[in-house]
């Protein structure tokens, strides 16, 4: 199989690519030439993934045009909100029809675009995908069995990029439905942040299952809006992505909102991570979008007002606990 690129080195980028280095020759770009060194050197990311080996075949660079250059695949991994300005600087070297598939969970602030219509502006002709789905990066580099997405318009282009993505442990299914498993893996990002906000703040489990099950028909609520499918929002990139970051302690968003709901300031928090927990940006971007589509979205409203550190996360549940009741289940379109 021909060469695949991912760029970004974060601990998704690392994963994905020590991942595909099984199945094909693998080039990771890194931002900092002495990570490169060091993935090249020692096999490992000890800043993002400490205590793993990564594949000993994977190859490390801090030469973009090096790194991208000659590429069959190239997946993108880096934040959304240097997405464009990373994927402005791959563009001029990629060669004539090479897919480029986003592996980020986001959305543009200010323009409010999804990375793959980012992809279709500045990287037109090239075929265009979405990997999403449930996926912890120390848990599907440890082995653990995992399922994803990959989302593109021409699924026959999807399924031949299945092989390589997939492995025997991390399962690939395909999906035409480019929007919807997009915006599932970006909205979502945005209820972990609020049910880590809950766990933080002490509440039970009985609340928790409820946040998330209407955190769901909140984001599907726009989803739809937005142009994506019922199904898929109860599928992989919409539920089940869901349910992993909202639970586990290893999700970055989760764990924002545990120590919001401890009291902790948001720069306090952040200043203190090495990575983006993308559903800070994201928040925003939703209150945006529901004021566009003239949605209501109350869980993520209460969660900008914390965010913004006007409102305590005490009261933003009582809001949400006082709100008069809708039909229970809600049609999402």
């Amino acid at each position: 199989m021909q060469r695949v690129t991912v760029v970004g080195a974060g601990s998704w980028g690392t994963t994905m690519a020590s991942l595909v280095s099984a199945n094909a020759p693998v080039r990771l770009w890194c931002r900092r030439r002495e990570l490169a060194t060091e993935i090249n050197a020692r096999h490992t990311n000890d800043q993002y993934l400490p205590g793993f080996a990564l594949e000993p075949s994977l190859k490390a660079d801090g030469d973009l045009a090096a790194a991208v250059t000659g590429a069959a695949v190239v997946a993108m991994a880096v934040p959304s909100h240097v997405f464009r300005s990373v994927l402005a600087e791959v563009v001029p070297h990629l060669g004539p029809g090479v897919p480029v598939v986003s592996l980020s969970k986001g959305l543009e602030q200010g323009s409010h675009r999804r990375m793959s219509e980012i992809l279709e502006e500045l990287a037109p002709g090239h075929p265009i995908g979405v990997l999403t789905g449930p996926n912890l990066a120390r848990e599907v580099l440890a082995g653990s069995p995992a399922a994803a997405v990959l989302a593109m318009s021409d699924v026959a282009a999807a399924e031949r990029l299945v092989a390589v993505f997939a492995r025997e442990h991390f399962r690939v299914y395909v999906s035409h439905d480019v929007v919807g498993c997009e915006l599932g893996g970006a909205l979502k990002n945005v209820m972990a942040l609020a049910v880590g906000m809950a766990e933080g703040l002490g509440l039970a489990d009985n609340s928790r299952a409820a946040l998330i099950t209407r955190g769901l028909a909140e984001l599907t609520r726009l989803g739809v809006a937005m142009g994506g499918e019922p199904v898929t929002f109860a599928g992989l990139a919409g539920l089940g992505d869901l349910l992993a970051t909202c639970l586990s302690p290893q999700s970055r968003n989760h764990h924002v909102g545990v120590e919001l709901g401890r009291g902790r300031s948001l720069s306090e928090i952040t200043d203190a991570m090495q990575q983006v927990a993308e559903g800070v940006k994201t928040a925003r971007v939703v209150l945006e979008l529901a004021s566009e589509y003239r949605l209501e979205v109350p869980i993520t409203s209460e969660l900008c007002a914390v965010l913004d550190g006007g409102r305590d996360p005490q009261v933003a549940y009582r809001n949400l606990l006082g709100r008069s009741l809708r039909p229970e289940p809600e049609r999402p379109g």
